[in-house]
């Protein structure tokens, strides 16, 4: 069985990650910035910039509450930062939100969507964990339907 995905990047998505292993197509996703063709309903990440971050804690944090509520549905998400847990913690930022704010809203994510949040460290770092998973998460949806003897459009 051999997994040949196709990473579908959302149009809207600005300063998109560029990818060294698999290819990409622009597609509308109803939520995330990054998934699987053909497994749009299954895979979904969001990823957040740190001045993005800060957004979605402060300003933003109504919209992005329910962008969050919306990832519950897909069986494989995160929210992929990039920035580092110290980076963070240090802050340093020209916004007046504070670093506990940021890390309590993380922690606060976490629990209440049973999110996986991925401090990546920066943008590159970012992008290869994300390849990395979305690969993965096409695997073993590949493996599963091997076992059940059906094909998926990422199984070639």
């Amino acid at each position: 069985m051999s997994v040949s995905p196709v990473i579908v990047v959302d149009t809207r998505e600005q300063d998109s990650w560029k990818f060294g292993n698999l290819p990409t197509e622009p597609g509308t996703l109803s939520t995330g910035d990054y998934s699987i063709k053909g497994l749009t309903h299954l895979i979904a990440i969001e990823r957040k910039s740190l001045p993005d971050l800060l957004g979605c804690v402060g300003r933003e944090r109504d919209r992005f509450k329910r962008e969050l509520q919306r990832l519950r549905a897909f069986r494989f998400r995160c929210l992929v930062v990039e920035a580092s847990y110290a980076d963070l913690e240090r802050g340093g930022w020209r916004s007046k939100i504070q670093p506990s704010h940021v890390l309590g809203a993380l922690a606060a994510w976490m629990a209440q969507y049973a999110l996986p949040v991925i401090l990546a460290g920066d943008h590159q770092a970012a992008a290869r964990f994300a390849e990395r998973y979305l690969f993965q998460a096409a695997r073993c949806i590949a493996q599963e339907n091997a076992a059940l003897g059906v094909t998926a459009e990422c199984v070639a």
